[in-house]
Order: C-alpha cells, then structure tokens, then sequence
C-alpha cells in the first residue's frame, strides 16, 4: 500500500506520537497550524468518511472519545479546541487515509477558510 499514514502505523515513516493504542494512533503534524496540531488516524485503512460504513460506527465513536482524552492530556480540553476530518479534493482531504486534526492552544476563527 502506498499509504502514508498506514506507513506511520506501520513504524515505516516516524512520526511524532503523542498517544497510541490498538486501534488508533495520534501523532504531531508536520505544518502545525496551531500550537497543538495533532493527527489522530485509525489504524485501520479508511479512505475517508465517505468510504466508512455501519461496521465502522464502534471504532468512530471510540475515537472521538480519545480525541477528548488526548486534548485533556495536551491541557488544552478546558480552553476549547478543534476537530476537523476533511473528507475528499474539494474538501481539502490530501492523504486519502481517514484522519482527524485536533487543533487547540490559541483562539479558533471561523468561518475557517
């Protein structure tokens, strides 16, 4: 697989970590465009939202429970924070492997661009 977030999962390409169990893996973006930017991903290759699927509703819901973990871990769950999952090209989705950015540490704006 040409994938590079399974090649992260794999141990292939090193990442930044910042949690990590069976099913999830949380590591620190390369382009942060936050004081706290991580990229929380499944292990499991899904290409995107579009492509999950009502055998994927466990592991979804699992991990927006660890994203809340990891942004109390990182001190920023009490401020606020960020969770964006961009889903495909015109939705800004660049690696085609689900992954959500979990982004806190200074104030959001929005309308987000």
């Amino acid at each position: 697989m040409d994938c590079i977030f399974c090649k992260i999962v794999s141990g292939d390409i090193p990442s930044n970590k910042v949690y990590e169990d069976d099913k999830i893996l949380a590591f620190r973006d390369l382009n942060p465009e936050a004081p706290e930017h991580i990229l929380v991903i499944p292990k499991e290759h899904i290409a995107s939202l579009k492509e999950a699927n009502e055998s994927h509703l466990e592991l979804l819901g699992y991990i927006q429970l660890k994203i809340a973990e990891i942004a109390g871990s990182l001190g920023i769950a009490e401020s606020g924070f960020r969770l964006v999952a961009n889903t495909g090209d015109e939705g800004g989705q660049t690696v085609h492997h689900l992954h959500y950015h979990l982004l806190g540490g200074r104030f959001m704006k929005w309308p987000p661009g």
